[in-house]
């Protein structure tokens, strides 16, 4: 849960992870209804992000699809159209089949300290985050949902994916 939370706010980017050991699958599904996150990812749009405060340029997993026992390099791109400060927060969610495994609300600007950035967030950012992929990955189909918003609860961004694995 660590991972799904920090990459979460990286753009989620997100959702890969909840990431880390979510999307370490061979069959990854997303329904392509011009919602997919730019990039080699599994990542979508819960919604039109053209006046989402996050502009993400492109999110891409090396592998993808991840592996299972394997590191996963992620590395996204965008830009902050407004200044994003304290007490932004992220809502994830992340199902195995129909049982919840997480449901919880993120402070976002603790996420984003591990990978170096503090609040405010503005304008471009770029990052390179790796993470370890545990070898022991239960089959079955996982759902991630991270809703993103700025303490006045304005839309900072929203991703989902589903995978297979």
């Amino acid at each position: 849960m660590k991972f799904s939370l920090s990459f979460t706010p990286l753009f989620l980017s997100t959702l890969v992870a909840s990431k880390s050991f979510l999307f370490a699958s061979n069959q990854q599904t997303l329904v392509d209804d011009g919602l997919s996150v730019p990039g080699d990812n599994p990542l979508g749009f819960c919604s039109d992000p053209s006046d989402f405060i996050l502009t993400i340029d492109n999110v891409d997993l090396d592998p993808n699809p991840p592996e299972k026992g394997k590191n996963l390099q992620i590395k996204a791109k965008g830009n902050f159209t407004e200044e994003v400060e304290q007490d932004a927060y992220i809502n994830l969610s992340v199902k195995y089949g129909l049982i919840t495994l997480v449901n919880t609300r993120a402070d976002l600007c603790e996420q984003m300290k591990q990978v170096d950035e503090t609040c405010p967030l503005s304008g471009a950012k770029d990052f390179t985050k790796e993470v370890a992929l545990p070898k022991e990955i239960p089959a079955g189909k996982y759902t991630v949902l991270a809703d993103v918003y700025t303490k006045d609860d304005e839309k900072i961004t929203c991703l989902q994916a589903t995978v297979h694995f």
